[in-house]
């Protein structure tokens, strides 16, 4: 799997483990694979929960002992609920978070006895085939793509595969026709249409959501609350907001979720940003989100009357849809103030929007290297309990270059290594303060920051 992938499924199965237990009974969860640990064999995951120490080592085997008897019952029905949501997750692991080889642990291995309430992966393929006739946004790409899939399943390429090799194989055979990058099968039974799913005008949903187990709130307003609750975990994707020397402002951003959700943190981000004389986005990691969480953060960059942001043609309606900046945000619009972005190849989607726009717009320099290539909004559809499949269902068509970025990415204005963009742009935006009338102090910190900076920087 993919680094960034394992990380977002390790959040998920984090936080739905601990939901699991007492408050305070598990310190965190980490999920492994194949390389990570020798115990881990191809095709495997291992998710280890830390449990609290005691103080003195000579204490753990009986602190062990204690906790398994206390919650016993919640770790067999965790076990029960990797087996049947996550198979790969065939070692589950509760110890104490201490290298030593002494230190104890309790290992409870998937036995198989739910296997056979898996599909084959031949099940798997089919139903994945049909609902890429049936959704994808390129429909002759569909037909080539699942034609050609056909002949290798009838020649039994997907049979007998563990689901981190099926789901990998498969999405690299798709990708080999569609040259789609958004266009995956993951783990997990994603979000699916129906409640809360994207429909007509809404966004992507960015990765998988391969929670244990199927207990989401039937209430509205409840299912809300904790959609909240989970974005909370990463601060709405908002990693570090900051002022550097010389009054710069800086934002760290990893994800685009919808302002619905993300929208009082997204507005207290930017009026801590408000007061510096030149903004740092960073989008290195954004691995993307919402085009309305986009168009909630992009707002702040420009005035009134609304400015035209992108459009969103959807294949299965005909429709498409216009996203403008809005006309009222909560706070300080950022405005005749310099924009550098930051990019890197694991900018991608929503975050590649976010880039696109601006630069198409004239709003800001993108300094990096070129994006991922992404364009297309895309809903997740389940095919099993532990397997779906990411269809894009629409695509993007800025109104200033009439295309999108899709297999090309967002070329930036400035090329450079993605360890070096940050102080290329801060750079650049030193010798803009350095250029305007600031307090001597101000003036003072930005010298002092531009000369600690790299030579080759500078220019």
């Amino acid at each position: 799997m993919e680094r960034t992938e394992l990380d977002q499924l390790e959040r998920v199965v984090d936080h739905e483990i601990k939901a699991r237990f007492p408050p305070g009974t598990v310190q965190r969860v980490v999920v492994l694979q194949h390389g990570d640990d020798p115990v881990i064999e191809p095709g495997e995951l291992l998710v280890r929960v830390y449990i609290p120490a005691p103080d003195r080592p000579e204490d753990y085997a009986e602190s062990i002992a204690e906790w398994e008897e206390t919650h016993r019952a919640r770790m067999e029905q965790i076990r029960r609920e990797l087996s049947l949501r996550l198979p790969p997750a065939r070692l589950l692991e509760f110890t104490f978070d201490d290298t030593s080889a002494a230190t104890p642990r309790i290992m409870m291995p998937d036995d198989g006895t739910l296997a056979a309430e898996q599909p084959s992966g031949r099940e798997i393929v089919r139903t994945a085939l049909t609902l890429l006739r049936s959704h994808y946004v390129f429909p002759e790409r569909a037909e080539q793509a699942a034609t050609a899939i056909e002949a290798r399943l009838a020649a039994g390429e997907y049979d007998d595969l563990d689901e981190i090799t099926l789901t990998d194989r498969l999405t690299s055979h798709l990708y080999a026709i569609c040259a789609d990058k958004h266009l995956q099968m993951r783990l997990g039974s994603g979000p699916g249409p129906g409640p809360g799913a994207p429909g007509p005008g809404r966004g992507p949903r960015p990765g998988p959501e391969p929670g244990l187990g199927q207990d989401e709130p039937a209430d509205h307003e409840a299912r809300l609350l904790a959609m909240r609750q989970r974005g909370r975990l990463d601060n709405f994707g908002i990693h570090r907001v900051e002022r550097l020397d010389g009054n710069i402002g800086y934002l760290d951003i990893r994800r685009v979720p919808v302002p619905a959700f993300a929208g009082q943190a997204i507005t207290a981000a930017m009026e801590l940003v408000a007061g510096t004389f030149a903004l740092i986005i960073d989008l290195r990691r954004n691995g993307g989100g919402s085009p309305d969480g986009v168009v909630f953060w992009c707002s702040y960059l420009f005035p009134n009357p609304p400015t035209h942001f992108n459009d969103i043609f959807h294949a299965d309606t005909g429709e498409t849809r216009q996203f403008w900046s809005l006309d009222y945000v909560p706070g300080s619009r950022y405005l005749n103030r310099p924009v550098y972005v930051l990019t890197s190849s694991r900018t991608f989607s929503g975050g590649e929007d976010f880039c696109y726009t601006l630069q198409a717009l004239g709003r800001a320099v993108v300094i990096g290297e070129t994006t991922g290539g992404g364009a297309h909004p895309t809903r997740g559809f389940p095919i099993s309990a532990a397997v779906h499949i990411a269809i894009p269902f629409a695509r993007s068509i800025n109104p200033v270059t009439g295309t999108n970025w899709e297999g090309t990415g967002v070329v930036p204005d400035i090329a450079v290594p993605e360890a070096e963009a940050r102080d290329v742009a801060y750079g650049k935006a030193l010798q803009h303060v350095l250029s305007i009338d600031v307090p001597p102090p101000i003036a003072d910190e930005a010298r002092d920051a531009l000369a600690a900076l790299p030579a080759a920087d500078h220019g």
